[in-house]
């Protein structure tokens, strides 16, 4: 076989071509490693992200606009109801609260049977009053949306202020005793205002205000 001599001037373009591949070949490896630690750390963050929501240690912000009762113990009752004109003979007699010879309808529903139970607000709203009455006990009012305004009476203690934020299930005060209601020991009053007329309050928990 015939060997082939180059000339010098092919040697160095054989060399300068293999060495620009040289590079060719480093530059890609290096590229390649660099998109994928971008795609990993871009994974890393999506996971990082699906974690957060996952985590049961998330806040999650929401509202309700359906009644509950004003109270969480079991074993409170209703001791007296609500003045209901449609109501039968009965429970309206059941419903007048006799103060010094005089006879009042009940504006809202006592609940009793537990000492010092816990009062909760039904909704969330905004603190409107706490005031002192000396027939009622103390009084809390409460502007729950445009239509509802709620009004816990009896309370022997108050844990919110004039102007506070409540939220539905919150602790607002202790059931206690009131002048007006003497016979009925330690209880709430509890008085329920729907577009500015009083309603049993027993007809309208779970329901959505938003039907109102």
């Amino acid at each position: 076989m015939k060997k082939i001599k180059l000339k010098k001037p092919a040697l160095y373009g054989i060399y300068t071509g293999l060495f620009a591949l040289l590079l060719g070949a480093l530059y890609y490896v290096d590229y390649s490693n660099n998109n994928l630690q971008d795609t990993k750390q871009k994974d890393d963050d999506y996971d990082y992200v699906s974690e957060l929501y996952e985590s049961e240690d998330v806040p999650v912000v929401g509202t309700s606009s359906i009644i509950t009762r004003p109270y969480t113990d079991g074993n409170v009752k209703v001791v007296q109801g609500f003045y209901d004109y449609k109501g039968t003979e009965e429970e309206q007699e059941n419903a007048i609260i006799n103060y010094e010879q005089t006879y009042l309808q009940n504006n809202g529903t006592c609940y009793g049977g537990v000492e010092n139970f816990d009062v909760v607000s039904v909704l969330d709203g905004t603190v409107v009053s706490v005031k002192e009455d000396n027939l009622l006990g103390t009084v809390v009012e409460i502007k729950n949306s445009d239509k509802v305004t709620t009004i816990y009476q009896s309370l022997s203690e108050v844990s919110v202020k004039e102007y506070d934020s409540v939220a539905q299930g919150q602790v607002i005060g202790k059931s206690g005793t009131s002048n007006i209601n003497k016979d009925l020991g330690n209880h709430l009053e509890f008085e329920l205002k729907v577009n500015g007329s009083f309603v049993n309050p027993e007809e309208y928990y779970d329901k959505d205000i938003n039907t109102f």
